[in-house]
C-alpha cells in the first residue's frame, strides 16, 4: 500500500531504507517535516489510546451511585462489587492516558468511529464487572456481558430471574446502564473533552444515529452536547415526578424513569411494569415513551422559539405519528374483534404496541404469550418495531426518516415511469434532499435486513426454532428486547453462542452498522 499523498508544500512522504550498511533490515517510511523524522502511523495509535484511557476514566466515575445505593440499602458487602470495579476501569484509563498525557489530541473522522466502536465494547466488558464479582446473582461471564451489553444499547433483553429478590444495587445499576446508553455516554464525553482542550465534532458524529448527523443545534459541538443532555436529565426528572406522584416509592420511580426515557426495558420487577396493575402507571408511562421517541433537537427547538410549532412542523414527527397511531389503532381493533372489551382493548394494545415500537420492551401481565394475546397483534408489533422511532431519539430500529424518504423515493421512481424526462426532487418539507442522503437510506435500508437476515440464520444454526430465531434477532438488533417463542419469558433459555451473538446484534443495531462496518473496510486504514 502506498502512502498517502499530502500536500507537496507541508509534507513531503520518501521512502528509505532504514537499516544498517548491510541492508539485513526492512525497509520502513519515514516522515520529513520540518526537517525532523518520524514514523507516519503511530500518531492515530497515541489518539486513540488517550482518547480511551480519558473515556473509561469518565466511565469508572458511574460506579459512584450505584455504591451509594448498596450502601443505603444493602450494606457494605454489596459495595465491594462496584468498588472494585471502580478501581479495575480507572486503573486501566489511567494505564492508557498516563503515558500521553502531554500528548495533543487532533480528532479527524476516522478517529471518532474507531474510538465510538472501542468504547462501547470495552464499556461493555468492564461495565459486566458488577454482575461477576457480586454474590447475588450468581451470573456467569457470558451472561453478565449480555446483560451490560443490553443495557447500555437500551435493549431491555435479561437473563436475569427473580428481580424481586436482588440487591436494590443491582437493580439500581441496570437501569443505570440504561441512562448512560439512553443518548450516549460518548455524547456526554462530548460536553466535557473541550474542556481538556479536545474537541468532539468526530465523536458526535460517530455516535449519533441518523442520516442527518452534520446538523447542530449550536455553531459550538460543545453546546449542542450540552443542551442534549439537558434535555435528556430534565426529561428523566420529569419523569421520577410523575411516577413519583402517582404512588410509586422513589426508587422504582428513579429505575422505572430511566428505563422509560431511555426506551429501554430494564425493570426492578419480575412482572415489569405489569407489577402494579395500574392503568395510571400504564398511561404515564405511554406518555413520556411518546415523549421520548421524538427527536430531542426538536425540544431544543422549541425551548428556544418559545413555541411547539418547530415540533409539529418536523415531516418526521409528523409521519411518524401517523405510523404510530394506524399500527396501534389497527392493534386495539384486533383486540376488540377477538372479544375484548373496547376499554380494555385501547388500554393493552396502546401500551404495549408502544412500548414494542419505541423499543422499550416494558410489558402488562400476559404479553407476549400466545396464550394471551391474538398471534397477529404480537406479529405486527413486532414489524412494528422496525420502524422504530424518529431519529435522535433514544428508541432503536431503522428510523421514521429512512422510512419517510424510501416512501418519497418510491413515489418518485412511480412518477418517473410515467414522465421518464422529468427532473423529479425528493423533498423533506420545503427542502430537496441530497442525492448523497439518499443513498446512505438505501445502502443502511441494505445492510440492516442483511444483518437480521444472517443474525437469524446464525441464531437458528445454534438450535433453535424459527420463531425463536426471526423474534430473538429483531428484539436484539432493534433493541426492543421483548422476544418470541421460547426467548418471550426471558433470554436465559439461551445457550453460550446464541448469547454472544445476541450481544453482538444489540451492539450492531445501537451502533447502526455504519461504525462497525467501516473498521472492517480496507480503505478506512489506508
Amino acid at each position: 500500500m502506498g502512502p498517502p499523498q499530502l500536500h507537496q508544500t507541508r509534507k513531503i512522504w520518501l521512502w528509505a531504507v532504514a537499516g544498517d550498511a548491510g541492508g539485513d533490515r526492512p525497509a520502513r517510511p519515514w516522515t520529513e517535516i520540518g526537517g525532523a523524522r518520524r514514523r507516519p502511523g503511530l500518531k492515530p495509535f497515541k489518539t486513540w489510546l488517550y482518547m480511551v484511557g480519558l473515556l473509561l476514566m469518565l466511565f469508572s466515575a458511574t460506579m459512584l451511585p450505584p455504591m451509594a445505593v448498596a450502601w443505603w440499602y444493602d450494606g457494605y458487602a454489596m459495595m465491594l462489587p462496584f468498588a472494585e470495579t471502580l478501581g479495575a476501569t480507572l486503573g486501566l484509563g489511567l494505564l492508557c492516558w498516563t503515558p500521553l498525557y502531554r500528548f495533543k489530541v487532533e480528532l479527524r473522522n476516522r478517529d471518532g468511529f474507531v474510538l465510538v466502536v472501542a468504547f462501547w465494547f470495552l464499556s461493555s466488558l468492564l461495565g459486566a464487572l458488577p454482575f461477576l464479582l457480586a454474590d447475588h446473582p450468581d451470573v456467569r461471564f457470558v451472561d453478565a456481558v449480555f446483560e451490560t451489553v443490553s443495557g447500555l444499547t437500551t435493549t431491555g433483553a435479561t437473563v436475569l430471574s427473580g428481580l424481586d429478590r436482588l440487591p436494590k444495587a443491582i437493580l439500581y445499576y441496570r437501569a443505570q446502564l440504561h441512562f448512560l446508553g439512553g443518548i450516549g455516554i460518548v455524547v456526554l464525553a462530548v460536553a466535557l473533552l473541550p474542556m481538556l482542550g479536545i474537541g468532539g465534532m468526530q465523536l458526535y458524529r460517530a455516535s449519533t444515529p441518523g442520516p442527518m448527523k452534520d446538523e447542530k443545534l449550536t455553531p459550538r459541538i460543545t453546546e449542542t452536547a450540552k443542551n442534549l443532555w439537558f434535555i435528556y436529565v430534565g426529561l428523566n426528572l420529569l419523569c421520577f415526578l410523575a411516577y413519583w406522584a402517582a404512588g410509586m416509592t422513589a426508587f422504582d420511580a428513579v429505575c422505572y424513569s430511566f428505563t422509560t426515557i431511555a426506551l429501554g426495558g430494564f425493570a426492578p420487577h419480575d412482572a415489569s411494569i405489569g407489577y402494579y396493575e395500574s392503568p395510571l402507571f400504564e398511561w404515564i408511562t405511554v406518555f413520556f415513551m411518546l415523549v421520548a421517541m421524538v427527536n430531542f433537537a426538536l425540544y431544543f427547538l422549541a425551548w428556544r422559539s418559545g413555541s411547539i410549532k418547530p415540533i409539529f412542523r418536523d415531516a418526521e414527527f409528523r409521519f411518524c405519528m401517523k405510523v404510530v397511531a394506524g399500527i396501534i389503532g389497527l392493534a386495539c381493533w384486533h383486540l376488540y374483534w377477538e372479544g375484548g372489551a373496547w376499554g380494555h382493548s385501547i388500554q393493552r394494545g396502546t401500551f404495549q404496541g408502544l412500548s414494542i415500537m419505541t423499543g422499550t420492551g416494558l410489558t402488562t401481565a400476559g404479553y407476549p404469550v400466545a396464550d394471551h394475546w391474538p398471534a397477529f397483534v404480537p406479529l405486527l408489533f413486532l414489524l412494528g418495531s422496525f420502524f422504530g422511532g424518529c431519529v435522535g431519539s433514544t428508541c432503536g430500529g431503522i428510523k421514521a426518516i429512512r422510512f419517510l424518504l424510501l416512501y418519497k423515493q418510491s413515489v418518485r421512481e412511480s412518477r418517473m415511469l410515467v414522465r421518464p424526462s422529468a427532473q423529479i426532487a425528493v423533498k423533506l418539507g420545503d427542502h430537496s434532499v441530497p442525492d448523497r442522503v439518499m443513498q446512505a437510506v438505501w445502502g443502511f435500508y441494505y445492510l440492516y435486513i442483511f444483518c437480521y437476515c444472517a443474525f437469524s440464520l446464525g441464531l437458528a444454526m445454534t438450535g433453535v426454532d424459527l420463531v425463536t430465531a426471526f423474534g430473538t434477532t429483531a428484539a436484539c438488533l432493534n433493541n426492543m428486547g421483548v422476544g418470541l417463542g421460547e426467548t418471550a419469558g426471558g433470554f436465559n433459555v439461551l445457550n453460550d453462542k446464541a448469547t454472544w451473538l445476541m450481544s453482538l446484534a444489540m451492539l450492531v443495531g445501537r451502533l447502526e452498522i455504519f461504525p462497525l462496518l467501516l473498521i472492517f473496510l480496507p480503505d478506512f486504514w489506508k
